[in-house]
């Protein structure tokens, strides 16, 4: 796995939209502010053409434009680390124009978002052996003052933390909008961890977060994953490399964390009885999932947990569920492609992960 340099003092931060760019409020004056707050702990910023623009369909520009747009800023001196300016619907649709046999021989540099940007964090991992960081978007870094969540990822940027233990509280309803872009989270409810925990007669049980006879989830491997639904949409695909990249670092295992952003919990099953009948998920050795954005609601009987668990439980491995990770902020910044060991305690609702760049 190749890892980026990290982030130095005075160097220069890039922004592209190879999904939807800051085109429009609260986005644009989020974005406006980062670069301000960047600017003033000493960084230089290089706007890609794309960053404001939103005339693409899905996505902030034509996908040729987005594609070509993102490689040149990868493969090229002009930045040394590169932001996503947002998520959005259409990114698979830029893949065709992204030279990744480019990025492969180029120097490695960190690029960071989520939700859409799963097209990339993942693929750089999976195609490119190259580390990405699965965090925030850039207009993120213009709330006032920043969550612990985004001190959290420019840490992680600036190579000066490895360690997360994610966050108490998360949030369900923002009061950010139009009329006040820079608030921060308002985060209100507080997080309740549910795990599958497999035992030695490869059976297992579900436990939730203050059962005190549910003890400790630990597991290590290489963290992997993202959107579910982006996730879907590229299996099978040419883009899908998965299976060689699983058998590359069967030794080391690996650690799939999954989110989902508009699937329902049906959708949530769907997917992951997709994913496992590709055969992603051989040498796994726990899955992180986090908490589901529209999947919340029970359908039929089919609540998000057991969306998951049904099927992931006959790979007798852990199962953490509604974890700091995707569209309900706070979110924690992962290392895709690092490796990562994962503890929890759910007697105490306690968890933390580490990261190490091996």
């Amino acid at each position: 796995m190749r890892y980026p340099e990290f982030l130095k003092d005075g160097d220069t931060i890039g922004f592209t939209a190879p999904s939807f760019g800051c085109s429009i409020e609260p986005y644009r004056t989020c974005f406006d502010h980062a670069q301000e707050t960047f600017r003033k702990k000493g960084y230089s910023i290089c706007l890609g053409k794309t960053a404001y623009a939103g005339d693409g369909i899905g996505i902030s520009s034509a996908p040729e434009t987005c594609g070509a747009e993102f490689t040149d800023m990868y493969c090229g001196t002009d930045c040394e680390v590169l932001l996503s300016c947002g998520g959005g619907e259409l990114m698979c649709e830029i893949l065709d124009f992204v030279d990744f046999d480019a990025i492969r021989r180029a120097k490695p540099k960190w690029f960071m978002g989520y939700s859409d940007n799963t097209n990339l964090t993942f693929l750089l991992a999976t195609l490119c052996d190259t580390a990405s960081v699965y965090g925030p978007c850039a207009p993120s870094f213009g709330m006032e003052p920043w969550h612990e969540a985004i001190e959290d990822a420019y840490q992680i940027l600036r190579g000066e933390k490895r360690e997360l233990n994610g966050y108490r509280l998360y949030e369900t309803n923002p009061e950010k909008g139009p009329e006040n872009p820079l608030m921060p989270y308002h985060c209100t409810e507080p997080r309740v961890l549910t795990a599958y925990i497999p035992d030695r007669q490869k059976t297992g049980r579900i436990v939730q977060q203050g059962d005190r006879k549910a003890g400790t989830v630990n597991f290590t491997g290489r963290l992997i994953g993202g959107c579910l639904d982006i996730l879907a949409n590229l299996c099978g695909t040419k883009y899908d490399r998965v299976s060689e990249f699983a058998e590359r670092y069967r030794e080391d295992g690996l650690i799939w964390f999954l989110e989902a952003c508009d699937l329902s919990v049906f959708s949530i099953r769907r997917a992951i009885w997709e994913l496992q009948h590709a055969g992603w998920f051989e040498h796994v050795r726990g899955f992180l999932i986090g908490r589901p954005l529209a999947g919340q609601e029970e359908l039929m009987n089919l609540d998000h947990i057991h969306a998951v668990t049904d099927l992931l439980e006959c790979y007798h491995v852990p199962i953490l569920m509604d974890t700091d990770i995707g569209h309900l902020p706070p979110m924690m910044p992962l290392v895709t492609g690092s490796m990562a060991t994962v503890s929890a305690d759910l007697s105490e609702g306690t968890m933390s992960l580490s990261m190490e760049l091996q």
